[in-house]
């Protein structure tokens, strides 16, 4: 017989998957052992299935461990070859089931809608189906992806069904919530676009249940750097404080950075100071084939294996920090993680656009240039050189006080008070 009072089920796309909201469920995690949850289960995927997807990955070896009482579970695929697809998801959604009806009583919480918002859906029904006792409370997060990805390509083709079932999905969830109020608005669009179509009523429902729940971050590690480390950090990567611009993201076409090379290229810039582009993605041997053709070719470097630890190091220590994100069919920066915890590490200012749900990570604490245009950037790449030591520390330390609000554990306080009421841990 199982001792636990509680538990939280975080299923999503974990560590080492480069995404913001892969660090928000570990954020998260972190957050419910703290606020009394006994047990924290993160159900993912295999790291074969993971390797072969194409996401973008960190080295296994960057990624930092988990705190006491926070379990990793890998589910294996169900079922052989005669199973061309959804296996994997197969997997997740049997392990669902045997966490749900275990006696212990448990919040699932999934960020991605398709297909983890689907997987809960489907072990929630299960779960009840078997007749055993089941005490779940469900909160689904969607992100802008969700949308573009899956409803609106089905409004496009035409294709009912895929959009009805991630929409019925999601507000089949106990709490639905959406990373940004830019991300609130694009699902109620999209669900009345459905509805206009098909004569359903989903907008509605949509408007009325979605609240907005920004993503969490891990504070801590961003405002409570050593400077020691960063030296070394710096020392390690041959680079120098205040001497290089800084991109941290995914590399992938939305992000701007073919834009962003654009305008380091024509800003006229010291000659010491360098381009660091960190990540990796679909888009990486297109950028690398980019820059070396740039005239300044020496003077931008690639980094692919950042990781959690030396991430803040980086961003503190850089002159500017830039994410010149576009809007794209496939892609849309609903929130703009990064850009936050650059604020909350300090050091030089930020420049981003004004796509998505930016402005609501940013506030008016970056530099905002238009989407496509390497010209702006190096006009705001030159004005940033130009800062004055006292006027970079007062612009970091007001862009901190509004990062703060996303400290992972306002953030989940927020998410949780009068959601589960029940949760002893939480009252």
């Amino acid at each position: 017989m199982t001792s636990l009072r509680n538990r939280l089920v975080i299923v999503n796309r974990a560590d080492p998957v480069i995404c913001g909201h892969s660090v928000e469920g570990r954020n998260l995690a972190e957050t419910a052992r703290e606020r009394g949850f006994d047990e924290v289960r993160i159900v993912t995927w295999p790291l074969d299935r993971l390797e072969s997807s194409g996401l973008p990955l960190k080295p296994l070896d960057t990624v930092l461990p988990y705190g006491a009482g926070i379990h990793v579970e890998r589910p294996e695929p169900v079922g052989d070859y005669k199973v061309p697809d959804g296996r994997y998801v197969a997997g997740i959604t049997g392990r669902l089931v045997e966490l749900f009806t275990d006696g212990v009583p448990t919040v699932a919480l999934s960020l991605y809608l398709s297909p983890h918002t689907l997987a809960v859906a489907d072990a929630v029904r299960v779960a009840q189906a078997t007749g055993l006792p089941t005490e779940v409370t469900t909160i689904a997060e969607a992100v802008g992806s969700d949308v573009t990805n899956v409803v609106r390509s089905s409004i496009e083709s035409g294709e009912f069904g895929a959009a009805a079932q991630i929409l019925a999905s999601y507000l089949s969830q106990d709490h639905v919530v959406a990373v940004s109020e830019y991300t609130r608005e694009l699902i109620i669009e999209s669900a009345a676009q459905v509805d206009a179509r098909f004569g359903t009523a989903f907008a509605p429902r949509c408007e009325e249940r979605i609240a907005v729940s920004y993503p969490a971050i891990d504070t801590d590690r961003y405002v409570d750097i050593d400077a020691a480390e960063t030296e070394r950090v710096l020392e390690r990567r041959g680079l120098r404080r205040n001497r290089y611009v800084l991109f941290l993201s995914r590399l992938q076409a939305a992000k701007g950075v073919d834009d962003l090379i654009g305008g380091f290229e024509r800003a006229a810039l010291p000659g010491d100071v360098e381009l660091v582009i960190a990540g990796k993605g679909p888009d990486a041997e297109r950028l690398h084939d980019l820059a070396a053709a740039s005239p300044l070719a020496a003077r931008i470097r690639f980094l692919h294996d950042v990781g959690d630890a030396e991430k803040p190091h980086l961003m503190e220590a850089c002159a500017v920090y830039a994410l010149p994100s576009k809007p794209r069919p496939e892609f849309v920066e609903t929130f703009g993680i990064a850009l936050s915890e650059k604020m909350l590490a300090g050091g030089g200012p930020v420049i981003t656009t004004d796509t998505g749900g930016i402005h609501e990570a940013v506030g008016e604490h970056a530099t905002i240039v238009p989407v496509d245009a390497p010209d702006a950037i190096a006009r705001a790449l030159e004005a940033a050189l130009d800062l004055s030591p006292a006027e970079i520390a007062a612009r970091a330390a007001a862009a901190r006080a509004y990062a703060l609000q996303f400290d992972r554990r306002t953030v989940f306080d927020k998410l949780f008070a009068g959601r589960i009421p029940a949760m002893a841990a939480l009252a």
